[in-house]
């Protein structure tokens, strides 16, 4: 029973697959492979990310995404991923959200390997522009007809006070240097810095889609005493309701803000994530039902959106937070592996199964929307 959803995303860890340099692991492949090939088999298209936040140790070790040195083994990884499963899928994904990844790792030292340097960012950014660009190509050359994107963790950046031109400068800033770096690098063959651009004309129009994905919006104020964050001191859209970790707000114009912004690389969209940590269920329904609201009058304006994927089908280990904030349509017992379908499981069912969202839909999960 796949609930009426037509398509999955998972992800292959560049560790399990190289755990040494140069040593491939033949039954992890397989492994994958048996999982991709299971999706087909229960009419399911698979979406496989090739790097998810993880990376082997030895390429923490060696810093290898400072020096640059990861271009090629990347490359050479997904080389090797291709030639197992790339018969098998025709939807990829390069890096999950490379801009938390470096931003988390290089900048808020949250992620491997914990480093706070914004110079050290912006080398890592230069090279998994490149790495990204060179398994665009290592995908296209084993699957001519793959769709390749790069899924950005999108976050509109809202003045405080419009009025103002420090709080309109910094949240300016804030977004070209988060949200907006990657997908303009994709455009123009360039990746913004502090202080200008750096040429990387191999990056140039190496993606099939844009790969959005939006949780939540922030406002910005420009704040003399947090360097740190570049002068900007930001917070969740006030009045907004906050999940149960306080750390994303259900703001649905935002996610029409996101789709408008990525409509003017003329990509089709397919949003690679969106959803919110619920243990309780209580407030996820309401989030999804006017987030889908926002991609249904997208759609009715002649956006090109092709896809659409809840975060996440199942709670998830999120790297900085443990379990504490609980994604899935189905609830995880870490003891036992048990998975339990939540309220929102049957409704987002419900939705795929009809492929729309009828009144009926909303009065029964929430019917405070009506």
């Amino acid at each position: 029973m796949n609930d009426g959803h037509t398509a999955l995303r998972l992800s292959v860890e560049w560790s399990r697959v190289e755990p040494s340099p140069g040593r491939w692991d033949e039954s992890a492949l397989e492994h994958y492979r048996e999982m991709v090939l299971g999706l087909r088999q229960r009419g399911l298209e698979p979406m496989v990310t090739l790097h998810h936040f993880a990376n082997p140790v030895w390429v923490t070790e060696q810093s290898l995404w400072e020096t640059g040195e990861a271009v090629t083994l990347f490359e050479k990884y997904v080389s090797k991923v291709m030639s197992v499963l790339g018969e098998h899928a025709r939807l990829w994904c390069t890096f999950n959200e490379p801009n938390v990844f470096f931003g988390n790792g290089w900048v808020g030292g949250v992620f491997p390997p914990g480093k706070k340097s914004v110079p050290l960012a912006l080398k890592v950014t230069q090279t998994v522009a490149r790495a990204h660009a060179a398994a665009y190509r290592a995908v296209h050359a084993s699957r001519p007809d793959a769709l390749v994107g790069l899924p950005i963790h999108f976050r509109p950046m809202e003045p405080a006070n419009p009025a103002n031109p420090l709080d309109r400068w910094v949240a300016n800033t804030q977004f070209n240097l988060f949200s907006a770096v990657f997908p303009e690098a994709l455009r123009s063959g360039k990746v913004r810095g502090l202080t200008g651009s750096i040429l990387l004309p191999e990056v140039k129009g190496a993606w099939d889609f844009f790969g959005l994905q939006y949780y939540t919006a922030d406002v910005v104020r420009f704040d003399l005493a947090n360097p740190g964050e570049l002068f900007g001191r930001r917070s969740l859209p006030p009045g907004a309701e906050l999940d149960d970790a306080k750390f994303y707000a259900s703001y649905p114009p935002g996610l029409a803000w996101s789709l408008n912004w990525a409509r003017q690389f003329g990509l089709p969209i397919i949003i690679t994530e969106n959803g919110i940590g619920d243990a309780d269920d209580k407030m996820r329904p309401r989030y999804v039902l006017s987030h889908l609201i926002e991609v249904g009058k997208a759609l009715r304006q002649g956006f090109d959106v092709r896809g659409y994927f809840h975060w996440s089908l199942v709670d998830n280990f999120e790297w900085e937070r443990g379990w504490m904030h609980r994604f899935g349509l189905y609830a995880l017992d870490t003891d036992t592996q048990q998975r339990t379908p939540r309220p929102s499981a049957r409704m987002y069912s419900e939705i795929c199964t009809s492929r729309a969202i009828t009144p009926a839909i909303v009065s029964r999960y929430a019917p405070e929307l009506m």
